[in-house]
């Protein structure tokens, strides 16, 4: 069998464009009496996680429409004076991370359209993977873009189609193929719209006396006292206004096929998906490492690699009878390196970011728990740092399956090339990190893990959920 993956991708930028892959949060509150923005502030900074580069807040007072944003974390680009002039009644906003060369200002969100039919701004979490063919259409039928964002295209698209709003956003959403879930606010209503396989989250809940929050994760409603009403189905709209919530299907075509790493890495431990504690799944998958993993190999203590990684690490804790140790401490004012743009600032990250304690390790045989292994780079680095610090075996178990094939919806990973368990076989991928033994939990572990089968396991399997890219799995191999 030849595998031809590497060349089809490299030479068929249809399927990917290495500029616009992002993973976000988004977060919306509507029709509250203290300070809109303010709210939508502290919605963000608990989706901080999600995106560390740029952030923005667009409010409304009913009658127009105030867009702030900029690069850098929120506490950087908003102050107190900052969110007071924007107040509003209604307010959305994004955090942002981005690949190599796609966080020009342009693209940071909200994406504001101001035009003669009302204002209104955009955001978005997620990948259109058909973006670069609507774009296409769009500018042959004269339409300008000034970024090169999917959130732009989303923009441009509803504002050529006719009806009322919330048709024209119907009629956009069944043109895109993708990962997505985003929130449209006008100066007098919000929408939330989720894609039709499920892929991304979004939440509405009940906040202050008649407000609602639209939110990536629930852990933002907790920040600003908000209820929990229910997840946004796949394929569904949304529209909340004053006379309340309305919500529309605009499509039958619809599965349920949440990103796996939702649970195993991008949310925080205290949100729930898909009505599952993102804590508990990951706690759950490391008791599955623990029996996968038992009577197999002798250790003296338990490691997690925080943060993500921590809850799995408990689980085999528990299931195993190890003790767990606080063998790694994080330092907390230094990002997550899986988001960080290029393969140079991760390694560097990396090196600011851990440190062994070393009157723990020393001397143990340690179990290292962590999440995933993406590059590589990460994980070689903690196995030398724990040995450096005087262990005296390091034997790593991975909470998921090895990652093979690059995730089109959103997430980092766009080529085999930068996917080294695509390369190399786990004794490879094991002598590479430098641990003494290396094992990822099955796909079958996971799922019973996690207490669900409404998974997208693409990035594991090869078995993609959209169109697009069960056409494009078919062209990547041949016999």
């Amino acid at each position: 069998m030849k595998d031809l993956s590497i060349d089809f991708i490299k030479e068929n930028e249809y399927f990917l464009d290495g500029e616009m892959h992002e993973e976000c949060g988004v977060f919306g509150v509507y029709n509250v009496s203290d300070n809109a923005s303010s709210l939508a502030y502290y919605g963000l900074h608990a989706l901080q996680h999600r995106g560390q580069e740029a952030a923005g807040i667009a409010a409304s007072d009913n009658q127009k429409v105030e867009c702030y944003k900029g690069k850098g974390l929120l506490t950087e680009i908003f102050d107190t004076q900052t969110i007071d002039r924007l107040g509003g009644v209604h307010a959305v906003g994004h955090v942002r991370y981005s690949t190599a060369g796609g966080n020009e200002i342009e693209n940071v969100q909200p994406i504001m359209v101001r035009a003669h039919t009302g204002n209104f701004a955009v955001v978005h979490n997620g990948n259109i993977v058909n973006a670069r063919e609507i774009r296409i259409e769009l500018e042959n039928e004269g339409r300008i873009f000034q970024g090169t964002s999917d959130s732009e295209v989303i923009a441009h698209l509803i504002q050529k189609e006719t009806g009322t709003f919330v048709e024209k956003i119907i009629k956009a959403a069944n043109r895109l193929e993708g990962a997505f879930a985003f929130i449209i606010m006008t100066k007098d209503c919000m929408y939330g719209i989720r894609d039709k396989n499920g892929l991304r989250p979004l939440t509405i809940a009940n906040v202050d006396e008649a407000g609602y929050c639209l939110s990536s994760e629930t852990c933002a409603f907790n920040i600003v006292n908000a209820t929990t009403i229910r997840d946004i189905e796949p394929g569904e709209v949304v529209r909340i206004a004053d006379d309340g919530l309305k919500f529309f299907q605009y499509t039958t075509e619809i599965q349920n096929k949440m990103c796996a790493m939702e649970y195993i890495y991008f949310s925080r431990p205290d949100s729930n998906i898909n009505n599952i504690n993102v804590h508990t799944a990951r706690r759950y998958s490391g008791h599955m490492l623990a029996r996968e993993d038992k009577g197999k190999v002798e250790a003296d203590i338990v490691v997690g690699v925080p943060d993500s990684s921590l809850s799995a690490a408990i689980g085999y804790s528990e299931e195993s009878g190890l003790p767990y140790e606080l063998g790694l401490i994080k330092n907390r004012y230094v990002g997550r390196t899986f988001i960080q743009p290029t393969q140079k600032q991760r390694e560097r990250g990396v090196r600011m970011k851990l440190s062994a304690v070393r009157d723990i390790v020393k001397d143990k045989r340690i179990m290292l728990i962590d999440d995933s292994i993406v590059r590589g780079t990460t994980s070689k680095r903690i196995v030398q740092l724990l040995k450096e610090a005087g262990a005296k075996e390091v034997h790593v178990r991975i909470g998921s399956p090895a990652i093979t094939h690059p995730c089109f919806y959103g997430v980092d990973t766009s080529t085999y090339e930068e996917l080294i368990s695509a390369r190399m076989s786990v004794e490879e991928v094991r002598a590479y990190i430098g641990a003494d033994s290396l094992k990822f939990l099955s796909c079958d572990s996971l799922v019973e893990a996690f207490g669900t089968k409404d998974l997208c396991l693409s990035c594991f399997t090869g078995n993609y959920p959209t169109r697009l890219f069960s056409l494009a799995k078919t062209l990547v191999r041949e016999d």
